[in-house]
């Protein structure tokens, strides 16, 4: 089993990523980091600019996230997948067999998350694997 845990360098983001490595620590498990890099739109050279500079963001946050891991004797598998956020984590919890997703809060208002669509909100909705829900510090 494994730790999957959502991460964009947020705040909300930095607390979940501490909090998934002392789960990680705790159950002796890996912690795989993923980055949902989805690219609004769709087609053109427009889209491929975009999705690059989302892949480019995702991989030097989890270059960030594989750091501090590993100062904490943590394993870590990196994924950017070209996914929206929520359906990149259930994506990667299922591929790895994770035991829970771990995922950050921005400090919105549930009725905000509920109508604008937050990752942790649909998280709560779509995924078989439990969902560990960070608060911002």
């Amino acid at each position: 089993m494994t730790v999957v845990l959502g991460y964009d360098e947020s705040p909300g983001a930095e607390r979940a990523l501490r909090v998934a490595i002392e789960v990680s620590v705790a159950f002796g498990e890996l912690l795989v980091l993923v980055y949902g890099a989805a690219a609004p739109g769709g087609t053109g050279e427009e889209y491929r600019t975009h999705h690059e500079a989302l892949r480019q963001a995702g991989r030097t946050a989890l270059d960030h996230a594989v750091q501090t891991a590993a100062t904490a004797g943590v394993p870590t598998a990196v994924e950017i997948i070209d996914e929206k956020p929520a359906e990149a984590l259930i994506e990667a919890a299922s591929r790895h067999g994770a035991r829970v997703i771990v995922v950050g809060s921005w400090g919105e208002s549930p009725i905000r998350g509920a109508l604008l669509g937050s990752t942790p909100h649909k998280l709560l909705h779509l995924s078989d694997v439990p969902v560990l829900c960070v608060p911002t510090g």
